[in-house]
């Protein structure tokens, strides 16, 4: 899943943004970074899919 979140992420940003952390101020933010330009959109959907599984795997590793 992880994989297809990060090509969501990178062909259509707020797809990738909306499959990780569903409707919220990142996925408003991720859109108007994709109408600024396609770019800005699919490195800020990278970074959240990424920090949002690390911070997934942190809290697994910590009881």
């Amino acid at each position: 899943m992880k994989l297809v979140r990060i090509l969501a992420g990178i062909l259509v940003p707020p797809l990738g943004i909306f499959l990780t952390v569903g409707i919220g101020p990142t996925l408003i933010i991720n859109i108007v970074l994709t109408l600024l330009g396609w770019l800005p959109g699919s490195i800020h959907a990278i970074w959240v899919i990424l920090k949002h599984d690390e911070r997934l795997n942190r809290q697994e590793g910590v009881y």
